[in-house]
């Protein structure tokens, strides 16, 4: 039995949990409100406060869906109730970002500023000129378009350039070294 899987999501005060035919999972909260078509072979019930998530047999692609489903509800859950957020770092000198209504305008050395827009139900804040958050309910949006920030210039080894997320290390190299 998949570990994950099988254990049950809580569902807070205030968040109520619609499971519609094809599995089609509807979670609104106070923070807004997700949908997602799940897998059809996973069968998930509410029972007393509880969403609980069981797979038909023990073939290979069911245990791997089985714990899949169940992270994308308690995914959803969260979104809701919390919200994520990833936190950008800017590094580098003359580099910055700024925000100008939805528009994130970032300086990285280009001959031109990099302009990314605000993806529907993501919000960018900048913190000083070298820190943006990126908020929003739901899980993947806000990793992926935290991604695309980073892949505008990505860390380099040598001096640290680059955006990176706060919590990531980056691996330095030793430069080369002059003839003696």
């Amino acid at each position: 039995m998949s570990r994950i899987g099988r254990m049950p999501i809580a569902i807070p005060a205030g968040v109520t949990v619609e499971i519609a035919e094809n599995n089609k999972v509807t979670v609104k909260g106070s923070k807004g409100t997700l949908e997602r078509v799940l897998p059809a072979e996973m069968e998930i019930k509410m029972e007393g406060g509880h969403i609980l998530v069981s797979r038909p047999n023990d073939l290979k692609k069911m245990k791997s869906l089985h714990g899949l489903t169940r992270t994308l509800i308690n995914n959803m859950v969260v979104g809701v109730t919390e919200g994520y957020q990833k936190k950008l770092e800017v590094n580098g000198v003359g580099y910055r970002a700024a925000k100008a209504g939805k528009k994130l305008t970032l300086n990285l050395g280009y001959s031109h500023p990099v302009e990314m827009e605000d993806p529907e139900g993501i919000e960018t804040t900048v913190e000083g000129q070298n820190v943006i958050i990126v908020k929003g309910i739901d899980k993947e949006k806000v990793g992926q378009f935290a991604a695309e920030i980073r892949d505008k210039r990505r860390p380099e080894p040598y001096k640290g350039k680059g955006i990176k997320y706060a919590d990531e290390t980056i691996r330095r190299k030793v430069g080369k070294t002059g003839k003696k």
